[in-house]
């Protein structure tokens, strides 16, 4: 079944589409720049005021100002769309007073970036009013605390800084991202096979020669094959993409990121990531045994479709606040821990035994649940039935028993 599944056109193209969708990630910004213009912003300033506005005004790749006074050329300039855009600085009873002119209206992103330029300026503007030179009013605004955790609990776990909190919750994000994907793409393929399989009869010819549990074995080992080799293949691009681009500057980036956020977070995630496939595996397999044809497959995956849906948006909850008791509940739920959990080990600051508490969790229910999937499957995958999927489990029940 391995290699049957490896030569199928479905795997092959969607593990091509992963490595299209990974490259256009990683060369975003050269592929932007074919299709968009990124020519800098041409912004003359006008300064009718007693503060010193080039400093702040200054030019970058995006933006070039320029400092020119006030005449009709550079209006004649604006029109002939030579510049894109004049701002007039001045005062008026006591405040900052700015006037955009433009001739073409400015995007949105260069709109925002102009008034915060001018938000700051204005903040300048306050503080000198207070008799201090403008570097001065820059330095105060631009002063940071130098802030230390320090917990004086020895017993408890050491506490997070909040970049590392804040690198936790984008890791797990994408960790999120990834388990839903894969789970949706397996826990659909392995359904449909068994059901696909079932509803052309050629499960009662196979069954002849192997056992139902030999069977069911041989789709889960087959599929989560499948699902390791599209891992190794799509990382095994990205490796390659971080390590041996740009000099290997954005590998340098990864692993300090890998470093803010600890290698046993990657340990814990690898380990709730194939936990979970293997859960739903076994539940898609069970699934693809109860319908009589593929047509009723979607139809049985519902209910571990809206459990996924669940776990998924409580994790996309947690991006704002990771600390709320309904994240807490669910990183324990077997079914939503492989995207739950890793949020809290990477954005909060948990004990070392709640982590290994829900993957024993997990663990168990994978245990249990493929157990109590194989007697079933043995029952049902030769059992045909209509209605909803409560009657066919009661059919199966009354075929079996």
């Amino acid at each position: 079944m391995y290699k049957q599944k490896l030569r199928q056109k479905s795997f092959i193209l969607m593990t091509l589409l992963y490595i299209v969708i990974t490259a256009v990630v990683m060369y975003w910004s050269e592929i932007k720049s074919i299709f968009i213009n990124d020519e800098s912003l041409q912004v003359a300033l006008i300064n009718e005021t007693s503060v010193e506005l080039e400093s702040i005004f200054s030019s970058n790749d995006d933006i070039v100002f320029t400092y020119p006074k006030e005449t009709e050329e550079i209006y004649k300039e604006l029109e002939q769309e030579k510049i894109d855009a004049v701002v007039k600085v001045s005062e008026e009873n006591q405040n900052l007073k700015a006037n955009i002119i433009t001739y073409t209206p400015l995007k949105l992103t260069d709109q925002s970036t102009i008034s915060s330029l001018i938000e700051y300026s204005a903040k300048i503007y306050g503080i000198q009013q207070l008799d201090i030179t403008a570097k001065e009013a820059e330095l105060l605004l631009e002063s940071e605390p130098i802030i230390i955790n320090t917990n004086l609990n020895e017993k408890a776990a050491d506490g997070k800084s909040e970049d590392e909190k804040q690198s936790g919750i984008w890791a797990s994000y994408f960790v999120g991202i990834v388990i839903y994907i894969f789970l949706m793409t397996f826990l659909s393929m392995i359904t449909t096979d068994v059901a696909s399989e079932k509803g052309s009869r050629a499960l009662e010819m196979l069954l002849v020669s192997v056992k139902p549990s030999t069977h069911f074995q041989a789709k889960l080992i087959g599929v989560i094959l499948i699902a390791l080799t599209q891992f190794a293949i799509i990382f095994g691009v990205l490796y390659g993409f971080l390590r041996f681009t740009d000099g290997g500057v954005k590998w340098e980036m990864v692993k300090t990121f890998v470093n803010e956020i600890s290698y046993s977070y990657v340990v814990y995630v690898a380990l709730f990531l194939l936990l979970t496939i293997f859960l739903y595996l076994i539940m898609g397999a069970l699934f693809g045994s109860l319908v009589s044809k593929v047509e009723e497959a979607s139809q049985v995956m519902t209910p571990a479709i809206l459990v996924l849906l669940v776990g998924f948006y409580v994790m996309i909850s947690g991006i704002g606040n990771p600390d709320t008791m309904l994240i807490k509940v669910f990183s324990y739920i077997p079914f939503t821990s492989g995207m739950v959990m890793p949020m809290r080990i990477g954005a909060t600051d948990i004990s070392p035994i709640e982590p290994i508490i829900s993957l024993l969790v997990l663990f168990i229910t994978m245990v249990v649940a493929y157990l109590i999937s194989l007697s079933f499957y043995k029952r049902s995958v030769l059992t045909y039935s209509t209605g909803g999927i409560i009657q066919k489990i009661k059919t199966v029940f009354k075929v079996t028993t």
